[in-house]
């Protein structure tokens, strides 16, 4: 009998990692490396969250008590040597107000959408979050023209209260530095 492996399965081991051992190394580093930091801001966090990285792209999980912690993480997370992506599938455990939280996932909504009829936007590289009308942008761009797009976009959408950008040129990247 033969049984396929995926990768994204909890507790499945892959048969096939494509990874250079290098590259695994490098992910092994910047996983404890985030995981230390994390720990050094906040003890709680080694206990709520989880920490996945495969060749430079770190994911995110578990639950913190304010959306200005999982903002945090966030940014933490993109100033790890290395980190090529973000992914984070974090929640907050203190409710916030519904009007506003609504209000909030319509102007991600709108960014995201806005972002991906623009043909000059890599949507996949960027992590959008809107916490009380502020959208804060995580991501990497291609170009600084790139850069600026997101930045005009999201500038343009209603009820942005301010727009708070992380976005690293892909040329800045320490793996893409000889």
């Amino acid at each position: 009998g033969s049984s396929s492996v995926g990768i994204f399965g909890s507790g499945v081991s892959i048969a096939y990692d494509p990874r250079t051992v290098g590259m695994q190394i490098d992910d092994s580093i910047m996983q404890k490396n985030l995981s230390a930091r994390l720990a050094l801001t906040e003890k709680k966090y080694l206990v709520y969250l989880s920490i996945k990285v495969l060749d430079g792209n770190i994911f995110l999980s578990g639950k913190v008590d304010e959306p200005e912690e999982k903002l945090k993480i966030i940014k933490m997370a993109w100033e790890t040597k290395g980190a090529r992506s973000v992914k984070t599938a974090i929640t907050i455990k203190g409710e916030n107000n519904f009007k506003n939280s609504a209000k909030d996932a319509l102007i991600t909504t709108q960014l995201r959408t806005a972002m991906i009829f623009n043909k000059d936007i890599k949507t996949a590289n960027y992590n959008l979050d809107t916490i009380n009308g502020k959208i804060y942008i995580f991501g990497i761009a291609m170009t600084q023209n790139e850069k600026q797009k997101v930045i005009e976009e999201a500038k343009e959408i209603y009820n942005v209260k301010e727009v708070i950008p992380s976005i690293i040129l892909v040329e800045d990247l320490s793996r893409n530095k000889k």
